[in-house]
């Protein structure tokens, strides 16, 4: 008994002092190396400077305006730019840079909450219909296939005009026309990890279902999912600002984006820096997240260097 616990003790201090080290350093190793990689992309890290202070901004925006986004102030409608109001005031005399703060939070949490979503039932259905294949594969793919036969904006259109408009019915249009991509994704992704070796020794060892497509398999795609995922959110953005320009949207009076470009767009020829503000920085916030993603694309991809 003695010596059993003996050399249980040293097997517990290797695992602890050797085996343990080795996996840390070599976790350590690929992370160093996958910055490195990153940090030479400078357009890549200029996308996301930018995004984390977006993300900045969607927090603490509504507390630091300079003026209370729903006052009007009639004395002063549809001022330009100057020192007392940045952006310039809109046909209410409300301040534009106090808006564009406020509605930070909503237009980004619009994308972000739909893409999110989107992706979580995308990759549900493609881990499912790779790992299982046969009828269920087909169906997930043959419906992805008929949304992928509509143009994103199209199907948005569609799917909002049926529901009604609303931010919370563009939040829908926008998940729904984000699934399939994810789901093509996670199902080739799938593909080829469920025949690695560790999920053969997983299967022989007894692990269910559940467990190699979440613990084993799913490991393995998150690169694809993270790259698609990050590229999603510029299109989530154009399509969310697109439906309420069109007026399927938030409602010209809240604080989006989407909506202010669309009220703008009245007073284009008297003021039309009502139009020029929402329209940069969706410009910007759309070309940032694509910055990131192509950056973090190219980094993660073994071939480039």
């Amino acid at each position: 008994m003695a010596e059993e616990q003996v050399k249980k003790q040293e097997n517990t201090e290797f695992e602890k002092t050797y085996i343990d080290e080795n996996i840390q350093s070599d976790k350590d190793g690929r992370f160093k190396s996958f910055l490195k990689k990153f940090l030479k992309r400078k357009t890549a890290v200029a996308g996301l400077i930018i995004i984390f202070l977006l993300v900045i901004i969607a927090i603490i925006g509504p507390y630091v305006t300079p003026y209370d986004y729903t006052e009007y102030d009639y004395a002063n409608t549809l001022a330009g730019p100057s020192a007392k109001h940045w952006f310039g005031t809109d046909n209410y005399g409300r301040d534009i840079l106090s808006r564009m703060l406020v509605g930070t939070r909503l237009t980004l949490g619009v994308a972000l909450s739909s893409v999110v979503v989107g992706a979580a039932l995308g990759s549900i259905l493609g881990l499912v219909a790779g790992y299982y294949g046969g009828i269920i594969e087909m169906l997930v793919m043959r419906s992805s296939d008929v949304l992928f036969s509509f143009p994103d904006i199209l199907l948005a259109i569609a799917i909002v005009a049926i529901l009604g408009p609303g931010i919370i019915n563009v939040f829908i249009a926008v998940m729904v026309f984000t699934v399939p991509s994810f789901a093509r994704i996670m199902r080739s992704s799938t593909l080829a990890v469920k025949n690695s070796l560790y999920v053969e020794v997983a299967q022989s060892l007894g692990c269910n279902d559940f467990r190699l497509l979440f613990v084993h398999i799913f490991p393995g795609t998150i690169q694809s999912l993270i790259v698609n995922f990050t590229m999603r959110i510029g299109s989530a953005i154009m399509a969310a600002a697109s439906l309420s320009f069109l007026g399927f949207g938030a409602n010209v009076s809240e604080p989006e984006w989407g909506a202010m470009l669309s009220q703008g767009r009245s007073y284009l020829g008297i003021a039309s820096h009502m139009v020029y503000f929402p329209g940069l920085i969706i410009f910007i916030t759309v070309l940032a997240f694509n910055l990131f993603g192509d950056g973090l694309r190219d980094t993660l991809d073994p071939k480039i260097k």
